[in-house]
This record gives C-alpha cells, structure tokens and sequence, in this order.
C-alpha cells in the first residue's frame, strides 16, 4: 500500500535497485516513526491490542515494500498506517455489535508517554474516544491526524485519497461533533481529586457525599463482555447512579486494594484482588462534577495494566 504523491513514493527516476537498503536501515527508520503509527493507531481504534496488531501488519508491509522507491519513509508509513485502521475500524464495528454490556476503549499506560506519540495528548482521554466512536472512520482519521499529530490538511488529503476542501469539511464536522457533545473537561488535577473522592464515597456507601460529586444526567458504563455481576446497561442519571453504587458497596469492594495509574492521559483507579488486577475505574468530569464513571473488568482489556505493590 503506497500513498499517491511525490512526498512518498519516486516516479522511479534514479532510485536505488529493489533490496539495495539493507534491513538494519528498514528497522532503524520502523523503530523511529513507530511510537507515532501507535499513537494514530489506537486513536482511530481504541484498543492497544488492535493497535499493536496492525503496526506489526505496517512493519511486514514495510519489510516488502521496495523501499528505494519511498522518497519520504514517515509519509509512507502514516500512510499505510491511518489507511489500514480505517479497514480494521469497519470490521471492529461488527464485532463490537455482538459485544455483551457496554463497550469501553481499552485503557493505555500514559504514565511514561502522556502524549503516546503525538505532539499533544488530543484525542487520547476515553470521552474523546468515545465520542469517537460515533464519527465515520474517514471522520475519525481526519481528526485524529490534524487535532493530535498537527499533519497539514494536504498530506491527510493525500493520506485519505481525497482533496484538501474535502479534508477540512470532514476535520470540521468532526470538531463540530466533539464541540457539542462535550462540557468542557477539568483539569488533570481536579479529575484526580474526584475520582480519589469518588473511590472514598464508593466504599463506604456514603449516598449524599455521591450525589454531591455525580452531574444530574451522569452515566456509569461497566465494560465486561458478560462477566458475572457486571452491569449489561449503563446507569443513568445522578440519583440512579449514586443508589447504585451505595447499593453494591456492601460486597463489591469486599478484599479490594485500590492503587492509582496513568491511563490515557488521566488518573485511574487500578482495583486489585488476591494480589491480581481485577478492574480499573476512570471518571470524566466537567465543572459541575462527574460526567461518566467507567469501569473496565473485562481482563482481556486490562492485563498491560499494573500499579506497584
């Protein structure tokens, strides 16, 4: 797979006999742009696991490809990346119809990367992730190259077999539509302070210390694919919510250790029992308080994610 123009790929004028740059030069250009094809990757799909897959698809590619032909290798290999993600994202959308309970990004481990690969951390919180979710994949792309990776609109034209109007039109759509379903987020700060609170109130049952932290249209989603005792519906509402949560304190947190990890750009409580990483719970939150509570227990989604002992 190869992009259309002169910045990726030579018109074969001069350009070097097929094999001539050795396989030591291929992996040190791979290694350089890879943290970059992660970070478009898993934007676009959500799943470190999906994403990890395909950059590994991007380095067979890359592996076969004639690479003396390849004037711009970093071109290419967005390229080749941003077009792959847009033809797994279609296929995911199936699968994930099939899903049992809500569906939820799966976490990442910012804490040494908080920008996982790009410029800025745009597009990597799991409410930007889950807005997402509703833009089409050529959308999404669009969005994902611009807002996080600065790419200008003429390269994502190029990128998306498109035209640079064309390109603007999807990028603003998809602001448009982010813009509108979103309150403004607070601070990395403040997200940690309610959701250390929230964990406090959680555990003890405490109903009105929950009601005064939750918004009034606030949702929990509980990801966990059918697992038992996992809420199959999201929870709506600030009163609904913070029943419920009263209403499971008497045995959900029954031998939990709570520890604290970075996870797409935010704090996350990771739950642990017998030792083992049973959960991680996140909170997104606006200047009226907490907008979503999202609990990850499926253990498929959660494994690359540890706290010291």
């Amino acid at each position: 797979m190869i992009g259309r123009g002169r910045a990726v790929v030579d018109s074969g004028a001069g350009r070097k006999p097929v094999g001539a740059d050795d396989l030591e030069e291929a992996v040190a250009v791979f290694t350089g742009i890879r943290p970059r094809l992660f970070g478009i990757a898993y934007r676009m799909l959500s799943s470190a696991s999906e994403a990890e897959d395909l950059v590994q698809e991007v380095w067979l590619r890359w592996q076969a490809t004639d690479r003396g032909a390849v004037v711009n290798p970093a071109a290419f290999l967005a390229t080749t990346t941003t077009r792959l993600a847009i033809n797994t994202l279609q296929s995911a959308r199936v699968r994930r119809e099939t899903y049992v309970g809500p569906w939820l990004p799966e976490p990442v481990d910012t804490g040494a990367d908080p920008y996982l690969g790009a410029e800025r951390g745009e597009a990597l919180e799991f409410a930007a992730l889950l807005l997402m979710e509703k833009l089409t994949p050529n959308e999404r792309a669009a969005y994902v190259l611009r807002e996080a990776f600065d790419y200008p609109y003429a390269q994502i034209a190029d990128i998306l077999r498109s035209t640079e109007p064309a390109v603007r039109q999807l990028v603003s759509r998809a602001r448009r539509h982010m813009a509108g379903e979103r309150r403004t987020p607070v601070s990395a700060a403040a997200q940690r302070e309610l959701l250390t609170t929230f964990i406090v109130a959680a555990r003890s049952g405490d109903l009105t210390a929950l009601e005064r932290l939750l918004t009034a249209d606030v949702a929990s989603l509980s990801d966990g694919n059918g697992a038992y005792r996992v809420a199959r519906q999201p929870v709506v509402g600030g009163t609904r919510v913070a029943r419920f949560l009263t209403a499971i304190s008497s045995w959900f947190w029954d031998g939990v250790d709570v520890g604290w990890a970075d996870t797409n750009g935010q704090t996350s409580a990771v739950l642990r029992r017998d030792g083992k990483v049973y959960g991680l719970i996140t909170v997104s939150a606006s200047a009226e308080g907490i907008e979503q509570v999202l609990w990850m227990v499926n253990p498929d989604k959660i494994g690359a994610i540890s706290v010291p002992a």
